[in-house]
């Protein structure tokens, strides 16, 4: 299996469910896994087994497909949004020179030890200045990553060059973080104080606030952000 059969198995759920197809990705990474696993049993590694196998590959298509999801509609808005892993495999003399600057002005200063690339998955950035508007970061279960994005929103926040950045996160909710407010769970708490956004993909119960919220406003918000000049 591939990355491009994600996206025809997600155009395939867009007929069946419309504009809600979002609602529906843990299904689709269920059957993703299925055709993952025929593939592996016929070329199995020795020293792995297949959940070791599927899991690299599992984060990575989550990543792909929200940014399947919304690249057209953010470059309806004159945006751009490229995958963070980008700027770190690609070797800097590789990089395109409006590339090269996005990485500049995402970059965070950590003093006499140099300007390091924070850990995201997706950056949107407008091409026209190459200024950074968001930062975006996915994961399908909210407690395996949203600590991670707490610091980076902080570190991002306390620099001088990137403070107007907004830092997002995306996830399927699969540990039923978001189904309540109240009690607030600790990973809600990270969300809710430490993120400018979250957003749930999942046809599950989700108690919104002007935090946490489903997927499907993320890109009224960011119209709103970049209305707003940040």
């Amino acid at each position: 299996m591939n990355y491009n059969d994600l996206e025809r198995l997600y155009d395939e759920m867009k007929k069946e469910f419309g504009v809600e197809a979002y609602k529906h990705i843990s299904e689709l990474l269920i059957r993703a896994k299925e055709i993952h696993k025929s593939d592996w049993e016929k070329h199995p590694t020795p020293k792995n087994d297949h959940e070791q196998s599927w899991k690299p590959f599992k984060g990575n298509a989550l990543e792909r497909l929200i940014l399947y999801i919304i690249e057209d509609a953010v470059e309806s808005l004159g945006l751009k949004v490229v995958r963070g892993i980008k700027f770190v495999k690609t070797k800097p003399e590789n990089l395109s020179l409006e590339l090269k600057r996005v990485k500049k002005n995402i970059s965070i200063d950590y003093g006499e030890f140099g300007f390091h690339h924070p850990d995201v998955d997706l950056v949107i950035y407008n091409p026209n200045n190459y200024e950074v508007l968001a930062v975006l970061s996915s994961k399908s279960s909210l407690r395996e990553r949203i600590a991670q994005t707490g610091y980076w929103k902080i570190k991002i926040k306390n620099d001088e060059l990137t403070k107007h950045i907004k830092v997002f996160f995306f996830t399927l909710d699969e540990d039923g973080e978001f189904i309540r407010q109240f009690p607030i769970s600790k990973p809600r708490v990270i969300a809710e104080v430490d993120t400018d956004g979250s957003y749930v993909m999942t046809e599950g119960r989700v108690e919104e606030s002007s935090k946490v919220k489903l997927f499907e406003y993320f890109i009224d918000d960011l119209r709103k952000l970049l209305e707003n000049g940040r």
